[in-house]
C-alpha cells in the first residue's frame, strides 16, 4: 500500500483530509472572529459602555488596554496547551481550546454594561478576555500543525494557508457582523445590538466542536511521537532550550505579521472613524473588501512558498510594511472610499498576507514533532504579547501624545524592521522533514524532501 511523507497510507489521509482542513479552519475563523470582534467593539462602543466615566479618548483607551489583556495569557494558554498537544495529542487539545474561546465570546455577549453594575461590568469583561486569551494560546498553533502533518510532501505551505484563510474569514465575518449591527439606530445599537454579533459565535462553536470530534490524531503525532516513545516531560523548556535559534526566529517573525495585523485594521479602523472622521458603514465596507481579497492572497503566498522557500515570502511581507507604514495614512487621510480602500487592502492582501501565508508551516518546520505544538505556541504568543496586543493601545497613545499620525507610522516601521531581521537570521526548512529530529545540537538537519507529490 503506498505511503504518504509521514509514512502514513495514502487512502487513510485522502479520507481524512479534507475533514481535517474544515476543522483547522473553522477554529482559526472562530478564534479570530472573537478576537476581531473584539477589537472592533473596543474601537466603536466598549468606551462608552463599560468605561463611562472617562473622557472619549480614554474610553477607548482603556477598552484597547482590556484588549491587550486578552494577548498577556496568550503565552500561558500555548505554553499548558502546547504541552498537553505533545504529549496527549493534538485533536483533544483543539476541542478544548474551540470551547474555551467560544464559551469566552458568547458570554460577552450577556455581559451587563457599566450603567447597570458599576465596575464590576469591566472586571467581568477583563475576566472574559482571559478565557478567551487561554485558549487563544493554543488554537491557531494546533490548528496550524493539524493541517502541516496531514499535508502531502511538497504543499505544506500550500495546506498550512488554510489556518490564516480561516483567520480571515474570521475577520471577515466579524466585519461583517459589526457592519450589520452599526446600521441600527444608535440608541438601539449600544443597548443591545453590540451584542448580537458575540452572540453568534455559539453557532461556530457547535459546528467546530462536531467537526473536530470526527477528525483523527495526526499520523505524525502517532508514529513519529508515540511510536517511537519520544514524548517529553516538559516539551516547551526542551524548545527553548535545544531550539533557542529557532525559537527566536518564531518571536521576531511575529512581531510584524501580528503588530501590523492588529495595528491597521484594528487601530486603523478607530483612526478612520474617529479622528478622520469618515462614517462607519463607509470604513466598515473597505476593511471587508480588504479581508476578502486576503483570502486569495494568503493561499498564494503560501502556494508560493513551496516553490521558492519560506524566507524569501516572509521577507517581501515584513519590508512591504516599512514601505507602507507612511502611505497607509496619506491615503486613509483624503477621505475617500477608494483610496482608503486601497490603503487596506495594501496592508491586509499584500503586508500581512505575504507573511501570514507561509508563516503557518514555517514556523510548524522549525521543530521536531515531540516539541513541536509547544514550541510553536509559546513562541508564537510571545510575540503576540510583545507586538499584537500592545499594538491599537500604543497607537492610540502616540496619536494622543502627538496630535499627529507620523509616530503610529514609525512605531510599524519599527515592528516591520524587527521581522526583518528575525527572517534573514533565520533557516530555510521547505524542504526538510517535519517527522524526524535527528540532531545532537537540537538543530533540525533533516533529509530533503521532494517537492512534488
Amino acid at each position: 500500500m503506498p505511503k504518504n511523507q509521514n509514512g502514513g497510507n495514502d487512502d487513510g489521509a485522502g479520507r481524512s483530509r479534507l475533514r481535517v482542513i474544515l476543522a483547522a479552519s473553522i477554529g482559526s475563523a472562530l478564534e479570530w472572529y472573537d478576537f476581531f470582534l473584539y477589537g472592533t467593539a473596543a474601537a466603536l462602543v466598549f468606551g462608552d459602555l463599560f468605561f463611562p466615566k472617562s473622557d472619549p479618548l480614554t474610553g477607548t483607551l482603556l477598552a484597547f488596554l482590556t484588549f491587550g489583556v486578552g494577548f498577556v495569557v496568550r503565552p500561558l494558554g500555548g505554553v499548558v496547551f502546547g504541552i498537553m498537544g505533545d504529549r496527549f495529542g493534538r485533536k483533544p487539545v483543539l476541542v478544548a481550546t474551540l470551547l474555551m474561546i467560544g464559551i469566552g465570546t458568547t458570554a460577552i455577549g450577556l455581559l451587563p454594561t457599566y450603567a447597570q453594575i458599576g465596575y464590576w461590568a469591566p472586571a467581568l469583561l477583563v475576566a472574559m478576555r482571559v478565557v478567551q486569551g487561554l485558549g487563544a494560546g493554543a488554537e491557531y498553533g494546533g490548528a496550524v500543525i493539524f493541517l502541516v502533518e496531514n499535508a502531502p510532501a511538497g504543499h505544506r505551505g500550500f495546506w498550512g494557508g488554510f489556518a490564516p484563510l480561516g483567520v480571515s474569514i474570521g475577520n471577515l465575518l466579524a466585519a461583517g457582523a459589526f457592519a450589520l449591527v452599526t446600521m441600527l439606530p444608535r440608541e438601539e445599537l449600544m443597548s443591545w445590538g453590540w451584542r448580537l454579533p458575540f452572540l453568534a459565535s455559539f453557532l461556530l462553536i457547535l459546528v467546530g466542536i462536531f467537526v473536530r470530534l470526527r477528525v483523527a490524531e495526526t499520523p505524525v503525532f502517532t508514529e513519529a511521537v508515540i511510536a517511537r516513545g519520544k514524548i517529553e516531560r516538559n516539551p516547551a523548556m526542551e524548545a527553548l532550550r535545544r531550539h533557542p535559534r529557532n525559537f527566536m526566529v518564531v518571536l521576531g517573525a511575529r512581531i510584524a505579521e501580528n503588530g501590523l495585523g492588529y495595528l491597521f485594521p484594528v487601530f486603523g479602523l478607530s483612526y478612520v472613524i474617529n479622528t478622520v472622521g469618515v462614517p462607519r458603514a463607509e470604513a466598515l465596507s473597505a476593511l471587508m473588501l480588504a479581508f476578502v481579497i486576503e483570502l486569495f492572497a494568503i493561499l498564494g503566498f503560501a502556494a508560493l512558498s513551496d516553490r521558492i522557500g519560506r524566507r524569501p515570502v516572509y521577507m517581501f511581507g515584513a519590508l512591504c510594511g516599512i514601505a507602507l507604514a507612511f502611505p497607509f495614512f496619506w491615503m486613509v487621510g483624503t477621505k475617500a472610499w477608494l483610496w482608503i480602500a486601497l490603503a487596506f487592502i495594501l496592508a491586509r492582501a499584500v503586508v500581512t498576507a505575504a507573511m501570514f501565508g507561509p508563516q503557518a508551516a514555517y514556523f510548524a518546520e522549525l521543530f521536531p514533532p515531540q516539541r513541536r505544538f509547544a514550541g510553536f505556541a509559546f513562541a508564537r504568543e510571545l510575540g503576540s504579547l510583545l507586538a499584537g496586543g500592545p499594538a491599537p493601545f500604543v497607537a492610540t497613545a502616540l496619536v494622543a501624545w502627538s496630535g499627529s499620525w507620523w509616530p503610529v507610522a514609525c512605531y510599524a516601521m519599527f515592528l516591520s524592521a524587527c521581522t526583518v531581521i528575525a527572517i534573514w537570521a533565520g533557516p530555510e526548512t521547505y524542504q526538510e522533514s517535519i517527522t524526524v529530529d535527528n540532531t545532537s545540537d537540537g538543530m533540525i538537519h533533516a533529509a530533503a524532501l521532494p517537492q512534488q507529490v
